[in-house]
């Protein structure tokens, strides 16, 4: 830390004690409290405009607007807020970026900040201060939004952790007590699915969330899609077998799954066509919370479960990360770091936690803690998402290039292309190579 930054920090966190409050209902927390604990004071006639993710969970997006009004009423200071879809935020984000207007602040997905991390404003100092008061960042977010190990180019928000999602007493038709902790167990798993008629299915098309599974059949066999050195080694010994066994538990989805997004696999689950997959809390919740006595019956005999380990002999979780964006254009640069200040306190980070009912898992350790882990025992499989995530970059330094990977499915289009037989193997991962090599120039 820089000693300008570090005298900054020791003046905010000196302030903190006095501001106990912080966040608290508008009558306790004063525009002078705010400056004093955050330093940043909110410039004249600030407004904001935020550019986020479209909510899977309802509680969601009511939990952050009702923290949006609170902000609104304790600082003055005017918030728009847009919702699209995470497929649609990403290419806003990168025109906001390059040319230089739009939205003050984004929310967007896994390591997004790094394809123009020159575009973005610097946040140590308020990620200094979070970190030091909640616990400390878990590692994953310091490797997606402190990539270079210094400076912040961007603020940890979470993770929605990418749990398997299966019907229990379809998992005991299929002659299974527990769910499977291997992946030679989960493949006999899906097979008794299927020869039941109650398939599973996971997203083989281009979904930014659920599509993340494919990281985690690829790692758990070994293979990655580069070395620590930044090597595209996705061709590999590794990659083919886990490319054989993906194509093994192809066999036993339900047809369609090569053009699902990220939606189709809720709708699936909850139709009853599938007993089986991967995603977020989402699924569950919307049972749980229909008035539709079918669903409130299938909600009763949902369960997760961490993902199966494969010959690796490590649990190898790709879970959707979430960080939080201020463009460096914004004419508002106090105003921004004061909302997402604000948003990251106690009192409104752990209504907003509660308010999605499990679906995002804490970058800090402090909320590990927080009462929506033990508020319903199904929650619980998604608590630690962020502190178990192993970067889609993985493994090599986040950056522009792994960004850009990501963003491409170049991960996603191999295993589909292999699995599905559209393509051998061996000519999925030669052009799988070759694509990432585009990014990639060690």
């Amino acid at each position: 830390m820089s000693e300008v930054n570090r005298r900054k920090f020791l003046e905010s966190t000196a302030g903190v004690a006095a501001a106990t409050t912080l966040g608290g209902s508008a009558a306790l927390f004063s525009q002078t409290a705010l400056a004093q604990a955050l330093e940043f004071k909110p410039e004249a006639g600030a407004k904001l405009r935020v550019l986020r993710w479209s909510r899977f969970v309802q509680g969601d997006i009511d939990a952050y607007m009702i923290n949006v009004k609170k902000f609104i009423d304790t600082t003055g200071v005017e918030v728009r807020v847009d919702n699209e879809g995470w497929e649609d935020v990403r290419p806003k984000a990168a025109v906001a970026a390059n040319t230089g207007a739009g939205p003050d602040i984004i929310l967007s997905t896994n390591d997004d900040a790094n394809l123009y991390p020159d575009k973005l404003l610097d946040v140590t100092d308020l990620a200094n201060y979070l970190g030091k008061k909640y616990g400390g960042w878990y590692d994953a977010g310091e490797a997606y939004n402190r990539p270079d190990g210094s400076h912040w180019i961007a603020l940890p928000l979470g993770a929605a952790g990418s749990m398997m999602v299966y019907r229990e007493s379809m998992m005991k038709a299929a002659g299974f007590d527990t769910f499977p902790k291997d992946t030679a167990g989960f493949l006999k798993l899906c097979q008794g699915l299927k020869a039941k008629g109650t398939p599973p299915g996971m997203a083989l098309g281009n979904a930014t969330g659920d599509g993340l599974w494919c990281n985690w059949l690829i790692w758990a066999f070994g293979g990655k899609l580069v070395d620590k050195d930044g090597k595209v080694v996705i061709d590999s010994p590794e990659t083919l077998k886990a490319l054989e066994y993906g194509k093994e538990l192809y066999a036993t989805f339900i047809p369609g799954t090569l053009s699902w997004l990220d939606p189709n696999n809720n709708k699936a689950f909850l139709d009853g066509q599938i007993s089986l997959t991967n995603n977020g809390i989402s699924i569950y919740y919307a049972a749980n919370h229909s008035t539709d006595p079918k669903l409130k019956a299938m909600a009763a005999d949902i369960q997760h479960a961490a993902f199966p380990i494969g010959p690796v002999g490590v649990p190898t979780e790709s879970h959707l990360y979430f960080n939080q964006m201020i463009m460096k254009y914004t004419k508002y640069p106090n105003a921004a770091k004061a909302f997402l200040q604000f948003m990251f306190e106690k009192p409104q980070y752990e209504a907003w936690l509660t308010g999605c009912a499990g679906y995002v898992a804490a970058p800090l350790a402090d909320y590990s803690k927080a009462p929506i882990w033990t508020a319903d025992p199904k929650n619980l499989p998604y608590r630690d998402a962020v502190k178990n995530l192993r970067p889609a970059g993985y493994a090599g330094q986040l950056g522009y290039a792994s960004a850009g990977a990501a963003a491409d499915f170049i991960v996603v289009n191999m295993v589909a292309e292999a699995i599905s037989g559209a393509k051998s193997p061996k000519e999925a991962m030669e052009r799988a190579q070759k694509r990432a090599e585009r990014y990639y120039k060690v």
